[in-house]
């Protein structure tokens, strides 16, 4: 069970959007790899970024502060956001990058997905965007006729390392983890769960070290982490615990 805080970047910052809409960005940091090295500090164990111009654009856009947030820590990093094809994910691990996730690519062009895992075992994610049950492409702005489960037991036998799970309606909104459809595509497919989207407070992360979430491998949280809604130090000691245990 990994606690991921979050890093999305728009235009060079550290922003928050509300259901992925770019046009309700809260900047809460204009240094991510300050910001980066903070979330070590504080004791997290890894790192989550998204490139938000890239996954509009196609393409990495905000390079330059993901290399610099790389450079300010040592803890795993997995990246998302404008990876499309085999070069970007050669190179964003080349460059220190521990797992690169793919979203709309996952959607577009599966087989890419599985030349990708074939590659580089261990190190590839599939992002799960979902709009009320169906899977939303390029930055959330469009959504497809195809279900999370269906996507996700797509990738099945391919070598994924994990599914990002976000549910774009909660996202930003701190009205609390989709637990009914995150816990239910973790067991519809064998590939390890994260969940995303909405994580608001320490009841969020008792529930995620409960029996019944026992079958996903973390969650994402940014805006609560940020405004201070969520303590850092009493979330990750009730994941250490969950851990011991």
């Amino acid at each position: 069970m990994i606690l991921y805080p979050a890093i999305d970047l728009k235009g060079g910052a550290c922003v928050r959007l509300r259901q992925g809409d770019m046009d309700q960005a809260t900047v809460f940091s204009d240094n991510p790899a300050a910001q980066a090295a903070s979330f070590a500090a504080q004791g997290f164990a890894a790192l989550h970024i998204v490139d938000l111009d890239g996954a509009f654009a196609g393409k990495p856009v905000n390079a330059a502060a993901v290399e610099a947030i790389l450079e300010a820590i040592s803890m795993p990093v997995q990246l998302g956001g404008g990876i499309r094809d085999l070069a970007t994910v050669e190179g964003w691990l080349s460059r220190g990058v521990h797992r690169v996730i793919i979203g709309t690519a996952a959607v577009r062009d599966p087989s890419f997905v599985r030349a990708a895992a074939a590659a580089f075992p261990g190190r590839i994610a599939v992002g799960i965007d979902a709009r009320d049950g169906l899977v939303a492409v390029e930055g959330w702005a469009e959504t497809s006729t195809l279900t999370a489960t269906e996507l996700g037991r797509r990738f099945e036998d391919a070598g994924v390392a994990a599914i990002i799970y976000t549910d774009i309606a909660r996202d930003g909104m701190l009205s609390g983890i989709n637990w009914e459809g995150t816990i239910a595509l973790a067991d519809a497919v064998a590939i390890p769960v994260i969940a995303s989207g909405g994580l608001a407070s320490l009841d969020d992360i008792r529930r995620l070290v409960s029996p019944d979430c026992a079958r996903l491998a973390g969650a994402i949280t940014g805006r609560a982490l940020y405004d201070g809604r969520l303590d850092a130090g009493a979330a990750l000691a009730l994941v250490r615990q969950a851990r011991a245990t």
